[in-house]
């Protein structure tokens, strides 16, 4: 009697441990980006004290500023930082890319949790700086590595789904082109390090509501389609892990850098339709069950953004993707942790 009541016990806490260890990995599923094109934003500090007070463990900035960077020491967060697009040519230099790590990562390496270098952030093929990225992500590697953090920090680089042909079914997905495509992730198979990809079920939404239903976007739908899939995010999200498939790449990881719906400005852009969004997407993201492609684990997810940014340039809905609203009030009832 004695032992079978140890052995329930012993079962049940393996269980309790379990469920811990998955509430846990499915916390640190979800981060927040942190844009600052905004006239009226609260200080550095009071926004690394904003992640901090609602749980989000988790950031991306666009490039280094040492204030937030500051801000950031000791507080735990996991960092996405950026080579803004307009540095990426001078990182062609090694002695370029040395000196920006030395001066933007090494000084603070012992008290900030970076986690990624985002090498430019949607630069496609026809772009100008896409000749300087794969060069940039070897030196930036190489400096890394030179201050021996190549086990703390991943380089990588974050891409968008125009780099994405036949992405339905997602089976089918694959890169469109493959010259520019490549040679990246052979250099992140290679060193380990994930893909990042900025996912938007609402541009591919609004670009094509014939095809597209609203509640497939917004994770609403009841019932999986003919191809299996009950989501817009998880079938872009398999196509570009079919796409890796496609190049021999099956090993290579996806983080989702950027994903979010606006409140405002565009079609469908509503406070109702981005609180469902964001709402579902945290759950599905820490739920554990992962895409019909890569089923199992959560999903590490950057939601966009943090606030609203008045002076972004573009769409007016590009303006109202904010979580909160840059007096620091929370738009919608969200519980990251």
């Amino acid at each position: 009697m004695f032992l079978e009541s140890t052995t329930q016990m012993s079962s049940i806490l393996v269980l309790l441990l379990l469920g811990l260890l998955s509430s846990i990995a499915g916390a640190e599923a979800i981060g927040v980006c942190y844009g600052v094109l905004g006239n009226n934003l609260p200080s550095k500090q009071e926004v690394v004290d904003l992640y901090k007070s609602n749980g989000i463990g988790k950031m991306r900035i666009y490039f280094p500023e040492a204030e937030t960077l500051d801000a950031l020491r000791g507080s735990g967060i996991e960092l996405i930082m950026d080579v803004a697009r307009e540095s990426l040519q001078a990182m062609t230099d090694q002695n370029a890319a040395t000196d920006w790590v030395r001066t933007n990562v090494v000084p603070y390496a012992q008290d900030v949790n970076f986690k990624y270098i985002s090498v430019g952030n949607e630069v496609r093929p026809n772009q100008n700086e896409a000749q300087y990225i794969l060069s940039a992500m070897r030196n930036i590697q190489n400096a890394i590595s030179s201050a021996n953090l190549q086990g703390q920090i991943k380089v990588s680089t974050a891409i968008d789904s125009t780099l994405i042909s036949n992405s339905y079914p997602p089976n089918d997905g694959v890169f469109n082109s493959e010259s520019y495509v490549r040679p990246i992730i052979e250099f992140l198979k290679s060193n380990g390090s994930p893909l990042l990809a900025n996912v938007y079920p609402y541009f591919a939404y609004i670009y094509d509501k014939q095809n597209i239903p609203l509640d497939y976007a917004l994770f609403t739908q009841q019932g999986q389609n003919s191809v299996g899939y009950q989501n817009l995010f998880d079938a872009m999200l398999d196509s570009t892990y079919a796409a890796l498939e496609k190049m021999g790449a099956s090993d290579v990881k996806i983080v989702v850098s950027e994903s979010g719906w606006p409140s405002a400005g565009g079609d469908a852009a509503s406070t109702q339709n981005a609180a469902t969004y964001y709402a579902n997407l945290i759950s599905h993201a820490k739920g554990g069950n992962g895409t019909p492609k890569r089923p199992g684990g959560s999903i590490e997810t950057y939601l966009f953004a943090m606030f609203d940014e008045n002076n972004k340039n573009g769409e007016e809905s590009e303006r109202h993707f904010g979580l909160f609203t840059p007096d620091k009030s929370p738009k919608y009832q969200l519980s990251f942790n």
